[in-house]
């Protein structure tokens, strides 16, 4: 079964940083993308960054470039998002899920990131 498992979320102050995890199984690793999103309350759920397990090719939204960098280990079927200077507007529930095609069909069950002012 395709399982997906988000950790490394918590409170942080503005300015701090995390590294969030999502160990992947189930599946052919590096045939599909891991794309990292998130929702805040009252907010639609936003596509945040994503990799290419293949070949390495990464995607940031404007919001967090230059501040949050993917990055995957192939061997252990574990992509990571470091996320530094964070931002209160960072605060969300993230997902990671997996992609084929730009369509996500399987989804962890989220961890949450609250960076305080």
């Amino acid at each position: 079964e395709v399982q997906l498992v988000e950790s490394g979320g918590g409170l942080v102050q503005a300015g701090g940083s995390l590294r969030l995890s999502c160990a992947a199984s189930g599946f052919t690793f590096d045939e599909y993308a891991i794309g990292w999103f998130r929702q805040a309350p009252g907010k639609e759920r936003e596509g945040v960054s994503c990799i290419s397990s293949s070949d390495g090719s990464t995607y940031y939204a404007d919001s967090v470039k230059g501040r949050f960098t993917i990055s995957s280990d192939n061997a252990k079927n574990t992509v990571y998002l470091q996320m530094n200077s964070l931002k209160p507007e960072d605060t969300g529930v993230y997902y990671c899920g997996q992609g084929l095609s730009g369509a996500y069909g399987f989804w962890g069950q989220g961890t949450q990131v609250a960076v305080s002012s």
